[in-house]
């Protein structure tokens, strides 16, 4: 057996330890009581009744001790509430002695009745002395190991880390706290002074901070502003805690998606569970970022079954394996190919269809304009029409913002669904679309293409120093699509308010920092074919308000339905010919070729 192991701290070590240094101090505060009590002249006669008191009150502490579990409490967690249970310890310890010195009065005498309180005061002191004086080191000699950190908000969890820190289990020391509660400002978490917020730049610099670990719930402008505060006080390592179900704290990065996103504060939950609740739902491009993450939502909002329908094979895959396997059924189908589709909403009667699937890549759309408009446009009315034949009660178009006054062939076929679903004779079908810009993370938008860049080491490539994007976390989007759909009543075309646009520049400046890199760049390529500077959101101005802030809906111009069928039916031949139709059924069209 190696010496190391032999000094390895174990609790049955632990215990051992203070057992032997609590009697040794009890022995020494009780003869020091004495030594005070008589101005260090003990007469002879006092002795006996001092080593009757080691004889009693020595065992009586230790049980006491023992029941109060202070034996159990590790030196690095030790703090001001282990202290108090010391000090309330040693209340029932004295007050139980001296009733055994009245009971028994007799049996001490003489004895100093003084050096009962004497010896309490110095017996907390030295005992809690010895077990704060590890604390003190592990402390003194944590601070020049790990990072110098403040603590953005004084709360459980900010205790919580505290703890994790003074344990070594994360590589942060705490040297401050923050708060904007007035009854905290001045006041020590763990011997951990709380300062007000308006003096964050001041503790940075006077503690020389180099950490910030973020504990409070921020909303994402408050999040964003002190993200960039801290970047210009040179402080990069900032971390969100985020608490496990056993109390440890987990520190996550900040990421792009929590300084961009803005969650919508009136999703009506019992609504969209109401609309949900009991139904068969089958969703389109179930495998895509937008597709599976309504399968989520429907899943979590108690539809009766989820048919997912995709033709990626590994996509429906990963979403199947994540959903109850009881409720979803995975159906690997083109939306292009109507009879085996029709044969899926035969076998399955949906109640809900929701239509997701479709070519969204601007790029690849103006390469593939066949493509794109087979599957968007002509997958979109394979769904719509099977829908009415089989009496599905609501169908959900799911439609972009780069269908208004589009300039590309992407946008102009997310348009040609948006007016066929509105103008198609739907019998009791109800047909909906709901309209929103770019949401965080979706599979070919520009943040995991600056992520793979960023992890490459190369520089950021930015099309247009001017280019805006409206953004929006995809959980939010998705549950306000089910809230849009469930208010419909056939015919609306929804649009989502995504707040403000956002500067892709800014974007990509945001990302570098987040990284943490110097030596990264942004460069710019120029706008690509059909890439617009400004994604709009609505057509016109006069869109009405919904009884939802973050939903507004546009009531669409008549078309005149059998004149767009027609038009579709000439959507064949070349890419000039099929430009040319694009054009004549949706004439605000204005194709950006370079």
């Amino acid at each position: 057996m190696s010496i190391n192991h032999f000094f390895k701290p174990t609790a049955l070590k632990r215990t051992a330890f203070f057992l032997l240094f609590d009697t040794l101090i009890s022995i020494a505060t009780i003869l020091l009581a004495y030594l005070l009590r008589f101005n260090f002249d003990i007469p002879l006669t006092f002795v006996e009744g001092m080593f009757k008191m080691m004889l009693i009150l020595i065992p009586l502490k230790i049980a006491i001790f023992f029941v109060s579990k202070i034996y159990f409490v590790a030196w690095r967690f030790f703090g001001l509430m282990e202290y108090r249970r010391i000090i309330v310890a040693h209340v029932v310890v004295y007050t139980l002695f001296t009733l055994i010195f009245m009971l028994f009065n007799d049996y001490f005498l003489p004895f100093p009745r003084s050096a009962i309180l004497i010896e309490l005061f110095l017996s907390i002191f030295f005992i809690g002395f010895l077990r704060i004086s590890k604390r003190l080191y592990l402390e003194s000699s944590q601070s020049n190991r790990q990072k110098r950190t403040l603590i953005f908000g004084a709360n459980d969890r900010a205790n919580q880390v505290i703890k994790s820190a003074l344990g070594e289990e994360i590589d942060y020391y705490p040297l401050a706290l923050v708060s904007d509660d007035k009854n905290l400002i001045g006041t020590y978490f763990s011997n951990i002074r709380v300062y007000e917020k308006v003096s964050l730049i001041n503790v940075i610099k006077e503690l020389e901070i180099n950490a910030v670990i973020i504990t409070e719930k921020l909303e994402q402008t408050e999040l964003d502003g002190l993200f960039t505060k801290l970047n210009e006080q040179g402080v990069h390592d900032i971390k969100i805690a985020q608490i496990l179900q056993d109390n440890r704290p987990a520190l996550a990065d900040i990421s792009i998606e929590d300084l961009l996103a803005r969650k919508p504060q009136d999703l009506d939950m019992i609504g969209i569970a109401n609309f949900i609740i009991g139904k068969v739902v089958m969703i389109t491009g179930a495998g895509g970022s937008i597709g599976s993450e309504l399968a989520r939502q429907v899943e979590l909002f108690g539809a009766k079954k989820i048919v997912l329908v995709d033709n990626s094979e590994f996509n429906l895959y990963t979403i199947n394996e994540e959903l109850n396997a009881e409720k979803t059924v995975a159906v690997m189908q083109n939306v292009r190919n109507k009879n085996q589709l029709e044969k899926t909403f035969i076998r399955y009667q949906p109640d809900i269809v929701i239509h997701a699937a479709a070519y969204k890549h601007v790029p690849l759309c103006e390469a593939n304009i066949t493509e794109a408009i087979e599957n968007n446009v002509f997958g979109t009315k394979n769904v719509i029409d099977l829908s009415i034949a089989y009496k599905v009660a609501k169908v959900v178009l799911i439609s972009t913002d780069k269908a208004v006054r589009p300039t590309n062939v992407m946008g102009t076929t997310k348009r040609i669904c948006e007016l066929y679903a509105h103008s198609v004779p739907s019998m009791r079908t109800e047909i909906v679309a709901v309209r929103f810009g770019n949401v965080l993370g979706s599979s070919g938008s520009v943040i995991p293409k600056f992520k793979a860049q960023i992890a490459k080491g190369e520089n950021i490539t930015v099309t247009h120093p001017d280019i805006t994007r409206y953004f929006m976390l995809i959980p939010e989007a998705c549950q306000l699509v089910l809230q849009a759909s469930s208010i419909a009543k056939g015919g609306e075309l929804f649009i989502l308010d995504m707040g403000e646009p956002i500067k892709i520049v800014d974007l990509a400046k945001k990302m570098i920092e987040l990284s943490g890199r110097d030596d990264i760049d942004i460069e710019f390529t120029g706008l690509r074919v059909g890439e617009k500077l400004y994604e709009e959101l609505l057509i016109e101005d006069a869109d009405l308000k919904t009884e939802y802030r973050s939903i507004m809906v546009s009531m669409n111009s008549p078309v005149d339905y059998p004149d767009l069928l027609k038009k579709m039916e000439h959507l064949r031949g070349s890419d000039e010919v099929l430009l040319a139709m694009l054009k004549l059924i949706v004439p605000e069209f204005n194709h950006q070729k370079n």
